[in-house]
C-alpha cells in the first residue's frame, strides 16, 4: 500500500508538472504584421506665372517677380527653389535664390536686371526628401 500510495502521489506530481509546463510553454509565435509598403513621392512638376513663353520675357524694372505653382502633390518634407539668373553674353550671375517650402504656390524674384541685357532665369525645383526628384525650367529674361 505504501508503493501504491507513492506511486499516486508520482503521478499527480507528474500530472500538475506537466499541466504547468504545457502553460507556460511559448505559444506559436504569429507572423508580425507587415507595415504597409511607402507610397512612392509624386514626380516633382511645376509652372511658372505670368508664363515666359518661348519667347524673350521682357521684364519692365529691375527686378520681375514670378509664381512658382507646383501642380504635383508636394512631398511631405516639402522642397527647394532655386531661382538662378545668368547674363547669356559671358555666364555670370546676375541673381540667384534659394526657397524652402511645403506650399503649392511660391512667389520668386529676379533681381539686378540691367537694361537691354539678355540673360537666362533657371528655376530647379527639388524635393528635400529624395534629391533626385526635381523639374528644371529656363527661360529668356531682359530689362527693357
Amino acid at each position: 500500500m505504501i508503493k501504491n500510495r507513492n506511486m499516486k502521489k508520482g503521478f499527480i506530481s507528474f500530472f500538475f508538472a506537466s499541466l504547468v509546463l504545457i502553460a507556460c510553454s511559448k505559444s506559436a509565435d504569429s507572423p508580425a504584421p507587415t507595415p504597409p509598403a511607402p507610397t512612392p513621392e509624386a514626380t516633382i512638376a511645376f509652372s511658372i506665372d505670368p508664363d515666359p513663353g518661348t519667347a524673350i520675357f521682357a521684364s519692365l524694372g529691375a527686378s520681375q517677380s514670378i509664381a512658382v505653382n507646383i501642380s504635383s502633390t508636394l512631398p511631405t518634407t516639402g522642397v527647394t527653389i532655386d531661382v538662378k539668373t545668368t547674363k547669356d553674353s559671358d555666364g555670370s550671375t546676375v541673381s540667384s535664390s534659394s526657397v524652402a517650402s511645403n506650399t503649392a504656390k511660391n512667389t520668386v524674384s529676379i533681381d539686378n536686371l540691367v537694361s537691354g541685357v539678355l540673360c537666362t532665369t533657371t528655376i530647379t525645383v527639388t524635393s528635400k526628401s529624395k534629391a533626385d526628384n526635381s523639374a528644371l525650367k529656363s527661360f529668356k529674361i531682359a530689362r527693357k
